[in-house]
């Protein structure tokens, strides 16, 4: 089986009540774009502002090629705390996933997951979310 061509994966918690800061220090590392309800939300220009619907809080990694999401999740949750108790306590609070861009580049292309990750998200009761976008076709 030919390897998907891209990965991009990013944690996402969400929730009304989310405040950053406390989850940033819960969970043991900085966000890559974090809000709270009701904050205004810069676009690329003034115009492009927003205010935010609900609380919000992401830590991204860099996109893999070809695509890794074992390695994604590994980097992820390097440095955020093994305490499942704190885990427990924010999927109570707020929503969990794991969103995973997944592209292909030609037909018939997978990935395989391992179960180690798989036990190292479900444990944390974090949700994997997958988007699979098939090839562009030129023409």
């Amino acid at each position: 089986m030919k390897h998907l061509q891209q990965s991009l994966a990013t944690l996402r918690i969400w929730g009304d009540d989310l405040v950053p800061q406390e989850l940033t220090a819960a969970l043991g590392r900085e966000p890559t774009f974090a809000c709270a309800k009701g904050e205004e939300i810069s676009g690329l220009s003034r115009s492009d502002a927003r205010i935010a619907a609900t609380g919000a809080w992401h830590l991204q990694t860099p996109d893999c090629a070809p695509a890794d999401v074992d390695a994604q999740v590994r980097e992820l949750l390097a440095g955020m705390t093994g305490d499942m108790a704190v885990w427990r306590k924010v999927r109570e609070k707020h929503r969990i996933d794991l969103f995973c861009g997944l592209f292909m580049g030609h037909g018939n292309e997978g990935l395989a997951i391992s179960p180690y990750t798989l036990v190292s998200l479900g444990v944390r009761g974090i949700e994997l979310a997958l988007d699979l976008y098939a090839p562009r076709v030129e023409g």
